[in-house]
């Protein structure tokens, strides 16, 4: 069998792979698109019920399918899964959901074996990993929490605020999720929010126009990851005005991040304890990538190795949806296409060029 005659897999069907879909269906090659969830949405229907986009509908779609509603609008959690899934079905390519992925091997010759949790097999003429990190949630390392009586969760667990009514909460992260789900309890909960520096606002609207237009407009928003560390140091949070004041007021208070754990709570750094009955942990997550470490493409902290998306370890591997993989957008709605189209034309001429291989 050629490599051409294989189907490119992508491993993810969220935003990036079905963008990813797209890229490889345009090189002329035949992509195949393993979503573990039930849904062509990637892990949008699993994120919690009030989240909503930081980006307004406008600059929120994907190439050939502007976001529905007023284009000012801001997109919540069940609208993006639905247009993600219209987005699905209107690319005319095979989407498998229900199907995890649970190792990426090379095959004997060329391309690659790619292996589901169900036994089954897939040969592959190239491989897109396109399955995000909200299956990866970080949460730090500290004394105590093994004593500690209440309950801790990432927020990937957490849903909504009727479970913690008037409870005290903890939540740790300076970032959007941690101040909005912050927020959001502090309507029902006695709330702290924890992080390690201030927590830096940014506003959502400045001039009349949403940020992400000024992103657009001076070309911010395509800064190679390199440039973005000279204009940003800590995470932004974009705010149109409830957040800060929210702070200001006291109805949600900020302390600098807790050392450790008592058995009823946390301990903060002047040494003084205070009960806590919830800590939620809003610290990011890694790239959910394992199933290529039989591979070899990982290093040893689990990060992919690559240079722009495109594997540095295996020719025909190749990443969407990286955090920073190539700009300051990389893995959101507006910026996945842009990456999958720049891996799309190495990962072709691999393939086409496996074929001749194989074929001489």
């Amino acid at each position: 069998m050629s490599d051409e005659s294989r189907p490119v897999v992508v491993i993810g069907g969220g935003q990036s792979g079905l963008a990813a879909a797209r890229a490889v269906r345009q090189t002329g090659l035949r992509p195949l698109v393993l979503e573990a969830g039930p849904r062509a949405a990637g892990s949008w229907p699993d994120y919690y019920d009030s989240l909503t986009l930081f980006s307004p509908a406008r600059y929120s779609g994907m190439p050939g399918m502007p976001f529905p509603g007023d284009p000012d609008h801001y997109p919540g959690r069940d609208d993006v899964a639905a247009y993600l899934e219209s987005y699905a079905a209107s690319l005319d390519v095979e989407i498998r959901t229900g199907s995890r992925v649970e190792a990426v091997e090379r095959a004997e010759n060329a391309g690659f074996v790619v292996r589901t949790a169900d036994g089954g097999s897939i040969e592959a003429g190239a491989v897109v990993a396109a399955s995000g990190s909200f299956g990866n949630p970080v949460q730090p390392t500290l004394p105590g929490r093994e004593d500690f009586s209440g309950e801790v969760l990432h927020v990937a667990a957490y849903r909504g605020p009727k479970p913690y009514a008037g409870k005290r909460v903890v939540v740790v992260g300076g970032g959007n999720s941690a101040v909005q789900v912050g927020h959001e309890l502090a309507e029902v909960a006695t709330v702290r929010l924890a992080t390690r520096q201030p927590v830096w606002f940014v506003p959502q609207v400045h001039g009349g126009h949403d940020l992400h237009h000024w992103l657009e407009v001076t070309g911010f928003d395509a800064l190679p990851p390199a440039w973005l560390a000279r204009f940003v140091d800590r995470t932004l949070v974009l705010d149109t005005g409830s957040y800060q004041e929210a702070i200001t007021s006291g109805r949600l208070t900020r302390r600098r991040m807790f050392t450790a754990f008592t058995p009823d709570g946390v301990r903060w750094p002047d040494g003084t304890p205070e009960q806590a009955d919830v800590v939620i942990f809003a610290t990011g997550y890694r790239p959910h990538l394992e199933y290529l470490r039989p591979l070899g493409a990982l290093d040893a902290a689990g990060a992919p190795r690559h240079a722009g998306g495109v594997s540095v370890t295996h020719p025909g591997l190749v990443y969407v949806g990286l955090e920073f993989q190539r700009s300051f957008a990389s893995n959101t709605l507006r910026g996945a296409a842009h990456d999958a189209a720049y891996v799309a034309s190495p990962l072709a001429a691999y393939v086409r060029g496996a074929a001749g291989l194989l074929s001489a």
